[in-house]
């Protein structure tokens, strides 16, 4: 209960403090809008990982030598919590916009800084606006932004950690039209942090794991064409290594 507690009042600070924060960087921006850009990410992930803190979560991150640090990825993940969002974007070294579901633009505060860290909004239910969408991360990635889905599409709410939902082929579409590297990244245990006992904050350890950058141009004609599902055995074998290993 006080660590609920703690963290709302963390966040709503935090909304408070990003008044001012946003009028400096608008005026760095002016001048630098990559500073700007810089300044925004390190916010952000100073914030995420005072919630960590806050949270009582501890991460075992590894791979992360995986991750290249001189160009534009595509993050692709399990999702089973919203502290996935947080614990990963904690770690993320350069500039990267995630794709959310397009109601959290309704969010105050949230959608400001989900704007100005470049992230997309998809509508689900409007397929000519998810393509516009897929085109915009394609030209974020092609200017050095690297870009995070979650290609189930929601959370997966199974009690094995393992059973992931199918993994939707449209949302690794930017990576087959820019040629990026895919970083697979697994979790493991964070619905414990949260949505197995809602509304309560619990002291969890989880994993994040980073597979090796898989390049869309590296695969044959049948791995290319169901590159999801390529993707998410690759995923599937990842959190199987490290549930096998905290065993």
């Amino acid at each position: 209960m006080i660590r609920s507690i703690l963290i709302l009042l963390f966040v709503l600070l935090f909304f408070i403090v990003s008044i001012p924060i946003w009028g400096v960087t608008w005026i760095i921006g002016r001048f630098s809008p990559y500073r700007q850009d810089i300044i925004c990410l390190r916010c952000v992930q100073f914030a995420f990982k005072v919630i960590l803190f806050l949270s009582g979560v501890k991460t075992e991150v590894r791979g992360e030598e995986h991750v290249p640090k001189d160009e534009a990825v595509l993050y692709i993940g399990n999702h089973r919590s919203y502290f996935d969002i947080i614990i990963t974007y904690a770690r993320c070294p350069r500039l990267t916009g995630y794709v959310a579901k397009d109601s959290i633009q309704k969010v105050p505060f949230l959608n400001v800084w989900m704007r100005r860290l470049h992230c997309l909004f998809l509508n689900r239910e409007n397929i000519k606006e998810g393509l516009k969408m897929i085109l915009a991360g394609v030209e974020q990635i092609q200017q050095g932004i690297s870009m995070c889905i979650f290609p189930e599409g929601t959370r997966s709410t199974a009690a094995i950690e393992t059973e992931m939902l199918p993994f939707k082929e449209g949302s690794l579409k930017m990576a087959e039209k820019t040629g990026c590297a895919i970083i697979p990244m697994a979790l493991t245990h964070t619905a414990d942090i949260f949505e197995k006992h809602l509304p309560f904050v619990h002291r969890t350890h989880v994993t994040l794991s980073y597979g090796e950058p898989i390049y869309p141009k590296d695969l044959d004609k049948e791995q290319r064409k169901h590159i999801g599902a390529y993707t998410q055995g690759i995923i599937l074998e990842m959190l199987k290594e490290d549930l096998q290993r905290q065993a």
